[in-house]
């Protein structure tokens, strides 16, 4: 049976507790402080930080106070530049998080409360102090009480205590905000509520303990860390070069920021964040609530993926298509059991709705009750006159109705048994003696609509798919093999090896595995994620959770327990798993157009580290001022990278290796675009006796000609791509020649007018930038590559 929470069914009458009246808790709920700040995303402040405190923006101002203190303020340029990148980031995050703030209300925990003897469904912040608030498997306890009823009641505490064992909890016992049912039903008498509860967190709590960062984010990490150890030693290098040139400050400061400055990716970290956010944006439309940012780059480095059936794979809806009674008994007495175990249930999922159907107007209370349990499979009821337990086949006596079950199974049918004791229960581990069998019940499931075309599209991209499944593993099969699924290995969960070496083994030649416990989800699933594979796991009940837990990636069903979208990384608002597959494109279009992007700003660093190796030691003036850099840089990789993060992309992608295959393209770049800025500013300065002016226009042009030409490089593997950046570097290079041929632009950055000799030179430095490209085999494009299945070191 699914956790799933559907429509409650009828619930017997409740002789104790009656909760509050309305007026009560209307009053109460006035009373109360005001509720804490929702923190379903990141806070406005934490935005305003993480975009403006930043290691690099901290060195870039620096460096301009220094530039306005001591120099011109044109060469102090590179401040807009970063108060740009900082509000384009602050406007697109916010405009994310306001999108995912409105996604989260439609997934956001609710509460079962007792008012005026009824039940009702109440926001969290409606719950107040007295109120009687109910419990079934996959409830959040959104406030802190003392439990007045308790039926086979365990309780996930681990993110109060840090135990990770659901604990068993009896009447009288306390229960704290941010804890989960997991198994059984409760009610309790709120003691404390909202801002007044345990550490005041009632909702998202479950996910404080999990935020894994996603392999792109390790990998730019770990590059800014390397560009600082570059940036600190060469600017100190350069900084004593010039003390011991004794260089007058006027001339000192310019040289030393357009040296450092170049080295610094101003705004990498920017675009990255801007991407996910943007990322998080277009999710929303469709219908996916991205609780981590970097949830939907993490789907692109997915290669397993491990699904439940029922609501996945099937609608969360099911159907009686049969009652097959036993011997002795009659169509009518079955159908009369049915209706009335459904009716009488303290708890609902599918297969109780489903059976409710059957109930009468007026059902029969039950007398004690034993609650469903993935682990033992099987519920029983005890009512007047006897005690009906409801379960999986193979657990139940059903005599010869054992074989039916087993060929209905095979075809792919969900079947249960039901059978009749005169005994009470004896317990939560052990049948009642003394069973006979009433009949089966046989449900169907219906496929998703779409979802052979989602299962195909993985199979496509080499991703594997493995259904867990508490069900019997040939009804999973069936299910499975309808929707395209392979179906070559079939796993009894029961029968799982305890070692890790055998269940890895397992685990990765294993296609469906049926009868699995909860725990046994986990530990597969931890299996495939310490063997190598980026594991997603895509689930809706509570015996998902731990399974869930236990992924790189957690996906939830926006129709299932409020514990399994409260861990998840990705919540499916619509419970729609079709939409999978646009956000794995959404994905790898982020790895694709970063990759690109990076490969810009990483360029501009190896450039900057050959230009003040070269020609920053020397006695000679420095090639370029900082309003060159920033004029530069604006053209060939501030405007360009916009489009390059934020368009569309196609073709593969390469995950494993990233820094290498950006090392790849950088450094050779890099230092051909030195080489050409140095070969064509020497050979203007000293051998065509340019003015200083003059010599800095050409190596300005230089730059941004081979910059240009580089946007070009890097989407040459794709015909599109490449004809548009193509068009985008002729309008910046108009741009740039614009600002040769306009006096006012071309004095405020300190460039000479277009002469005969500055002609000559510029043309000269086209041939040389040419040369280099063509003559450097070590130089190419950024390869596409493809998924490889291994996480590895970037």
């Amino acid at each position: 049976m699914s956790a799933t929470v559907a429509a409650r069914a009828p619930a017997p009458p409740r002789p104790a507790q009656a909760g509050l009246t309305e007026a009560e808790a209307a009053a109460r709920l006035a009373a109360s402080p005001p509720p804490a700040e929702d923190r379903s995303s990141r806070s406005y402040s934490t935005i305003v930080r993480a975009n403006v405190f930043t290691v690099f923006n901290a060195i870039l101002l620096v460096f301009g106070i220094l530039t306005l203190a001591v120099g011109e303020w044109q060469d102090a340029l590179f401040l807009g530049v970063v108060v740009a990148n900082s509000t384009i980031g602050i406007v697109q995050e916010v405009r994310a998080k306001r999108a995912l703030d409105a996604l989260t209300a439609l997934v956001a925990p609710t509460a079962t409360v007792v008012r005026n003897g009824e039940r009702r469904r109440v926001a969290v912040a409606e719950v107040v102090e007295g109120d009687l608030v109910e419990l079934e498997p996959g409830d959040q306890i959104v406030a802190d009480g003392t439990l007045g009823e308790a039926l086979e009641l365990a309780v996930d505490e681990s993110v109060v205590t840090g135990e990770s064992q659901a604990a068993h909890k009896s009447v009288g016992d306390r229960v704290r905000s941010g804890s989960f049912a997991v198994e059984g039903t409760g009610a309790f008498v709120v003691s404390a509520a909202g801002a007044n509860s345990y550490a005041a967190r009632v909702t998202g709590e479950a996910r404080t303990f999990r935020h894994p960062r996603s392999p792109l984010e390790r990998t730019l990490n770990r590059l800014l860390l390397i560009l600082v150890g570059i940036l600190v030693p060469l600017g100190t290098l350069l900084t004593l070069a010039l003390w011991e040139r004794r260089t007058p400050l006027a001339e000192a400061v310019p040289t030393a920021v357009a040296a450092v400055v170049t080295l610094v990716p101003e705004g990498l970290v920017l675009l990255a964040s801007l991407t996910y956010a943007v990322a998080a944006i277009r999710m929303a439309r469709r219908g996916a609530l991205a609780q981590q940012l970097n949830a939907v780059e993490s789907l692109a480095s997915v290669d397993v993926v491990c699904l439940d059936k029922t609501g996945t794979l099937t609608e969360p809806a099911l159907r009686i298509v049969e009652l097959l009674p036993a011997d002795g008994v009659g169509a009518g007495e079955l159908r009369a059991a049915v209706g009335r175990y459904a009716a009488a249930s303290p708890t609902t999922n599918p297969t109780i709705a489903a059976m409710a159907t059957l109930a009468s107007p007026e059902p029969e209370a039950a007398l004690d009750a034993v609650p469903f349990s993935s682990a033992r499979r099987w519920s029983a009821l005890r009512f007047a006159a006897a005690t009906d337990v409801l379960g999986a086949p193979e657990v139940l006596p059903l005599g010869p109705l054992a074989a039916t079950a087993d060929r209905l199974s095979a075809q792919g049918r969900r079947v249960l048994g039901l059978v009749r004791t005169e005994e009470p229960p004896a317990g939560s581990d052990r049948l009642p003696g003394g069973a006979r069998p009433l009949g089966l019940v046989v449900l169907a499931e219906r496929l998703r609509p779409n979802v052979r075309r989602t299962v195909a599209f993985f199979q496509a991209q080499g991703i594997e798919l493995k259904v867990l499944s508490g069900d019997r593993p040939e009804t999973v099969a069936a299910i499975a093999r309808d929707a395209g699924l392979r179906t070559e290995t079939l796993v009894d969960g029961r029968a799982l090896p305890r070692d890790r070496a055998g269940l890895a083994k397992v685990a990765a030649g294993a296609d469906v595995i049926g009868r699995i416990a909860p725990d046994d989800k986990r530990r597969v699933v931890e299996a495939l994620r310490d063997s190598g594979r980026y594991v997603a796991m895509i689930g809706d009940g509570v015996n998902d959770v731990p399974a869930l837990k236990a992924a790189r990636l957690a996906i939830a069903q926006g129709s299932g327990t409020q514990m399994a979208r409260a861990v998840a990384d990705l919540v499916l608002v619509r419970g729609d798993f079709n939409v999978v597959p646009a956000l794995v494109e959404e994905g790898r279009r982020i790895l694709r157009n970063l990759q690109r992007v990076t490969s810009l700003y990483v360029t501009k660093s190896a450039f900057a580290v050959f230009l003040i190796l070269s020609i920053g030691l020397t006695a000679t003036a420095y090639p370029l001022l900082p309003r060159h850099l920033t004029l530069a840089a604006s053209l060939t990789i501030g405007i360009p990278s916009f489009f390059l993060a934020l368009g569309p992309s196609a073709g593969a992608y390469r995950r494993h290796g990233f820094l290498r295959e950006v090392a790849r393209f950088t450094i050779p770049a890099g230092t051909a675009a030195g080489l050409a800025v140095v070969s064509t500013y020497l050979f203007a300065l000293n051998v065509v006796d340019l003015s200083l002016v003059e010599a800095r226009t050409v190596a300005t042009t230089t730059l941004i000609a081979v910059g240009l030409y580089l946007l070009v490089a890097l989407e040459s593997s794709s015909r599109a791509r490449s004809a548009v950046m193509g068009g985008i570097s002729l309008v910046l290079g108009s741009v740039y020649a614009l600002v040769l041929v306009t006096p006012a632009a071309r004095d405020f950055f300190a460039l000479a007018p277009p002469g005969p000799e500055l002609a000559a030179s510029l043309a000269g430095a086209a041939a040389a930038a040419a040369g280099l490209w063509l003559v450097d085999d070590r130089f190419a494009p950024v390869p596409t590559g493809h998924h490889t299945s291994t996480e590895g070191a970037p």
